[in-house]
């Protein structure tokens, strides 16, 4: 007759543990969340380290050379707590040392230990930028990555009548995927609003701006009746001064052509009158945004017909180092005239490309017409 095994924990005491609800969390925890994956990481990686410095000591230094031990680092930098990561720096230490008292510290040579030491300084790096986020391995990428996806799908007009058209082109300074301008839009009925938006800076320095206010402007567009003063009146509520923000707002009626411009502090916009051929410059200006507590603006009215259009666009369009606004601006107008051999659509990107050459800077261009 076998004879039943003996419980490692008796049934009374692991009745009273179970009662202890922190025990339980804690056991939990341990066996099926985050610690349970990092710990078995952290394992895995040191058991790796061990066996490959022991090979390297004992069997073959080519075949199993210490340098593997630098993606193993790597690995840990991605994945690994900050002191989960000093555990596996000390055992590759370990190992390192072991391989260096049995094949001679010869074969551990200056460049591989500064290799190791350049790839543990960039390992720590990595886990202690990822421990102030809050995240693992290259979610924090991730997440970068869809906040400029929302960003640019944030940037498209909505789909317009069939006898309207529209054409955007955003062009970040330095090949950058983030810039400090941006569009928000909606359609409601018959109505179309756009808001045109240049946040100081260039590149990434204004591209986390330009995320944080493209979520606040875009939810109110369409829910206040005067965009910008809204905007302003948020803007001037934060306590950070770092830069300014200017903007320009146009509401559209899509059946009678009738149009609204509200600009605060940003260049001008041009209409073309298909009737003469020729552009105009809207007179409507108004304050940088958060600068003063009231926002006072001057409007410009007017209707677009068959054949005109409006044309939206940033300072980083006509500003050039030494060059007055006034002559990029004329500069503009003057290259806006090969949009009408081509069309509007095809010209833009073109127009775009001709002004922004020669400096770096975020550009953006916005073009509503009736064909």
């Amino acid at each position: 007759m076998s004879s039943r095994p003996v419980p490692l924990i008796p049934p009374a005491l692991r009745a009273f543990l179970v009662r202890i609800p922190f025990l339980v969390v804690t056991v939990r925890l341990l066996r099926r969340g985050p610690l349970a994956r990092g710990r078995n990481l952290l394992i895995t990686l040191i058991v790796l380290t061990l066996v490959l410095g022991g090979l390297a000591a004992r069997v073959s230094m080519e075949w199993f050379s210490p340098a593997l031990m630098i993606p193993i680092t790597l690995v840990g930098g991605l994945q690994l707590r900050p002191g989960s990561l000093v555990k596996l720096l000390c055992a590759v230490a370990v190992a390192l040392a072991y391989v260096g008292v049995v094949r001679g510290v010869g074969h551990i040579g200056p460049g591989l230990l500064t290799t190791f030491l350049f790839t543990s300084v960039l390992a720590a790096l990595m886990a202690r930028t990822r421990g102030k986020l809050g995240v693992q391995g290259l979610r924090g990428d991730v997440m970068l990555l869809e906040l400029r996806d929302r960003l640019k799908s944030q940037s498209d007009l909505p789909r317009l009548p069939k006898d309207w058209d529209s054409r955007v082109v955003l062009k970040q300074a330095g090949g950058s995927s983030f810039g400090g301008d941006f569009l928000v839009s909606l359609r409601e009925g018959d109505t179309l609003e756009l808001a045109l938006v240049d946040v100081s800076g260039k590149g990434v320095d204004a591209g986390t701006r330009a995320l944080m206010l493209s979520g606040t402007f875009g939810g109110l567009l369409g829910s206040v009746s005067d965009f910008l003063d809204a905007c302003n009146t948020y803007l001037h509520r934060q306590r950070e001064t770092e830069g300014f923000v200017t903007a320009v707002h146009v509401r559209l009626n899509l059946v009678t052509g009738e149009y609204v411009i509200s600009s605060a502090g940003h260049p001008p916009v041009v209409k073309f009158d298909s009737g003469t051929g020729t552009w105009r410059v809207s007179p409507a200006k108004g304050v940088v945004l958060g600068v003063v507590p009231d926002l006072h603006c001057e409007p410009d009215r007017g209707m677009l017909r068959k054949g005109d259009a409006l044309m939206l666009y940033t300072d980083g369009l006509i500003e050039q180092p030494g060059r007055d606004i006034d002559a990029g601006l004329d500069r503009l107008l003057g290259e806006a005239e090969r949009l009408l051999p081509s069309g509007f659509r095809d010209g833009a990107r073109n127009l775009v490309a001709s002004m922004s050459s020669g400096h770096s800077d975020d550009c953006a261009l916005v073009l509503v017409w009736r064909p």
